[in-house]
């Protein structure tokens, strides 16, 4: 996909890597780009920057995706790219309260599935469109420390997958994108020593919206911004029950038990 005169949607655009997506989208000639966010301030920043359209969404509440797409299509025209990239992440396991569980199932899963119900009719109607989840590196391996993350992730890219197999006839296009450690409020935010070790071989954003270009370019299913996360899910594939012992191995290492 090349993204000249093209119509994107952004979600979780108001900072981090949503921030340079949007960025980058801009410097490769977008026609229309909709900075949504749940900060509207944030998304007002970011659209400022490049000439885009600010919109609050909270991507957990299904009408708010709805009128996300709406407005869009009526303010800017019929949209060529989604992005659903709004995500959060919280330490625990199990005991983890049923509360949270929702809370993170609804932004890091139902979100995608909201924007699918929103944007897939007018792309199917087209017989064109593109869909960018994005996941995590934790949901082709695993989080340390965050049940609810790790699950949530592995959620996400099953939903990309499916969408990919069964909406290709449709002529839609689905990439997934599944970065490790990147220097975002996130990142910075965690804690535990997993979260040290991330820090220390994290990327910058921006390397991030380079995989993407890149990855859009050749309509990849996978995109990955750290190579290293394709030899590690080989290795869990070719030998799962040596792997769960090498992650154990890191648990133990990092102190990352919930």
């Amino acid at each position: 996909m090349e993204l000249r005169d093209k119509i994107v949607v952004v979600t979780g655009a108001g900072s981090g890597i949503g921030r340079a997506l949007c960025l980058r989208f801009a410097a490769e000639g977008a026609r229309g780009i909709a900075v949504s966010d749940r900060d509207e301030s944030l998304a007002r920043k970011v659209a400022a920057e490049i000439g885009g359209l600010a919109f609050k969404t909270d991507v957990a509440i299904e009408s708010d995706v709805q009128e996300l797409v709406e407005q869009v299509t009526s303010k800017l025209g019929p949209i060529d790219l989604f992005c659903s990239n709004a995500g959060i992440i919280m330490n625990g396991g199990a005991e983890t309260s049923d509360a949270d569980w929702q809370r993170i199932w609804n932004v890091n899963v139902m979100s995608h599935v909201y924007a699918a119900r929103a944007v897939l009719p007018q792309m199917i109607a087209r017989g064109q469109g593109y869909l960018l989840q994005t996941a995590s590196a934790a949901g082709l391996l695993t989080a340390l420390g965050s049940a609810a993350y790790s699950t949530t992730k592995h959620a996400a890219v099953g939903f990309a997958e499916w969408l990919s197999i069964t909406h290709a006839a449709d002529g839609i296009k689905v990439s997934c994108l599944c970065p490790q450690g990147v220097r975002t409020e996130m990142l910075h935010s965690s804690t535990g020593g997993i979260a040290e070790h991330l820090r220390a071989t994290a990327i910058n954003p921006e390397d991030v919206a380079d995989s993407v270009i890149a990855g859009l370019a050749t309509e990849q299913f996978l995109i990955l911004p750290h190579p290293e996360v394709a030899e590690y899910f080989q290795h869990k594939a070719d030998d799962y029950e040596r792997w769960l012992r090498g992650m154990r191995r890191l648990q133990a290492k990092f102190g990352d038990a919930p």
